[in-house]
This record gives C-alpha cells, sequence and structure tokens, in this order.
C-alpha cells in the first residue's frame, strides 16, 4: 500500500495530539454534538479531508439526517453515523447509517464513536447488506506498528483515492472462514487427504464423499458452511477449479503431437 511520507507523517503527529482528547472527552462523557465536532477535526487533521470544502455535517437524504458525509470530486464517497463517544456501538445503528447510504446508492459507511470506528461496504441486493471491512480502536492505535498505521492509511483521503480499501475489502472477499471452508471441502484438497490417508494405512479406503462428510459434520464449523457467504465461497471455488482445469486441459493439437511419438514416449507423457 503507497501512502506519500507526508501523509504518514501526519497521521501518526495528528493521532498523538488527538489520543489526550479523546480520553478527555470519554471521562467528561461528552455528548453526540460535542463527539461530532471532535469526529469532524479527526477527518481533518488525522486523516486528511478538507473540514470546509469535503466534509459536510447534517447531509439529508429524502428527509432523513445523517451526521457527517465525506464528498470527493463533486461525489459523495461516504457518509459517518456518530454516536456520542461514552455509547457502545450496536447492531441497530449499523442499520441506520447503512439505510441512509442504501437511500443513495452510497457504497460506504462509517459508524463511530470517536474512539471506535467500523467502515462497511453496503451491497445493494436484496434485502441490503453491509459488510464490516475496516474497524479500530483510535486509543489503543500505536502508530509504531505496521498493521496498526496500514488501518488509518485505509481510511485516509490518500489511501481512499488510491481504491485501497476498495481492495482491502477484495482480498476480505477471499481471505475469510467461508472460502477457506470451500477450500478445504474442494476435489483437489480431497484427493490430498485421500492420498494421506493411503500413507498412514495402504488397507484404508475412504471415498470423497466420505470425507467430505466427515469434514462438514466434525470439523468445519456449522457457520463456515452455511448461508450466502458460504454459497458465495463456494462458486467462488468451483469457478476457480474449472479455470484451472481448462488450462490443464490438453489441446487437441497437443494430443495429435503425442499420438504420432513412438510407444515408450507415449508411456511416460501418459
Amino acid at each position: 500500500m503507497s501512502i506519500p511520507a507526508k501523509a504518514l507523517e501526519r497521521i501518526k503527529t495528528s493521532l498523538k495530539r488527538f489520543q489526550p482528547i479523546l480520553q478527555s472527552a470519554r471521562t467528561r462523557d461528552v455528548n453526540e454534538s460535542d463527539t461530532v465536532v471532535i469526529v469532524t477535526d479527526m477527518l481533518d487533521y488525522v486523516f486528511g479531508y478538507d473540514k470546509f470544502s469535503e466534509i459536510t455535517s447534517e447531509y439529508s437524504i429524502r428527509g432523513t439526517y445523517c451526521d457527517l458525509a465525506v464528498k470527493l470530486d463533486g461525489k459523495i464517497a461516504f457518509l459517518i453515523e456518530v454516536k456520542a463517544i461514552g455509547l457502545e456501538l450496536k447492531e441497530p445503528h449499523v442499520k441506520q447509517a447503512v439505510d441512509y447510504a442504501a437511500n443513495q446508492g452510497i457504497e460506504w459507511v462509517g459508524l463511530t464513536n470517536g474512539i471506535e470506528w467500523r467502515i462497511y461496504k453496503v451491497g445493494f441486493q436484496k434485502p441490503i447488506s453491509a459488510d464490516l471491512v475496516l474497524t479500530f480502536n483510535l486509543l489503543d492505535v500505536n502508530v509504531k506498528k505496521s498493521a496498526d498505521l496500514g488501518a488509518l492509511c485505509l481510511l485516509a483521503k490518500e489511501g481512499w483515492q488510491r481504491d485501497h480499501l476498495e481492495q482491502h475489502h477484495n482480498v476480505q472477499q477471499i481471505i475469510n472462514k467461508f472460502t477457506f471452508s470451500a477450500v478445504i471441502l474442494s476435489e483437489p484438497v480431497l484427493d490430498v487427504i485421500k492420498r494421506q490417508i493411503r500413507r498412514i494405512s495402504s488397507d484404508v479406503k475412504i471415498s470423497d464423499e466420505e470425507i467430505r462428510n466427515i469434514l462438514m459434520s466434525e470439523v468445519l464449523k456449522r457457520e463456515t458452511l452455511d448461508g450466502e457467504k458460504a454459497t458465495q465461497a463456494a462458486k467462488l471455488v468451483a469457478k476457480a477449479e474449472k479455470k484451472a482445469l481448462r488450462k490443464t486441459k490438453p489441446s487437441e493439437s497437443s494430443t495429435e503431437s503425442i499420438s504420432e511419438l513412438p510407444e515408450e514416449y507415449k508411456e511416460k507423457l501418459a
């Protein structure tokens, strides 16, 4: 992930400034309006969005208001629903923010109480969905740790303009428990398991279906096998298998050329 050195330095320096402010605000249990002010300043000083030209407060969507909207190149990049700093973020807060975004066709939503931040990607299929793509706690963040700094860079203006958050989401769509379960249940992996079982004991004969049933009932968690995400993962793995099979399948021309070889070479290539 490429972020300008100047932006990295801004994030590090500004975060050190805001962490004591957040601590104090939490101790004083400031209200939602005051939290919005702090969040607006952090979007500016930490994340690099100009609060006078790129951050809009009380953004109206069909008569309903969202606390903040970040606007880049004349378009809303993402919405942010802000809760009071002492309030624990819960699912209903997410639904409210996602509903705001869905009404306008906005793909990204943020939910924060100033300290805890959650960034969601909105899916417009029915029913409307929201994938949690990024989460961090600004009081726990240590900018000396590359993972912590990287999380902040994803939300920073420089990272946003380079589609780093979108790329991060794409990776999450593959590197997750649902895809791993689908891969484990795929034929190539079942073949590997079968070979390993034979090495342990040549007397054991077990079918792919028997292996699959044991994995599904006794090894893998049921939550990774059921539901829409599990179905999508299975389709993704099946598509990859078919693509790999097409690549390895010999063409007609290669088959013809092999048939013209002497018998001793045909056996080696079979």
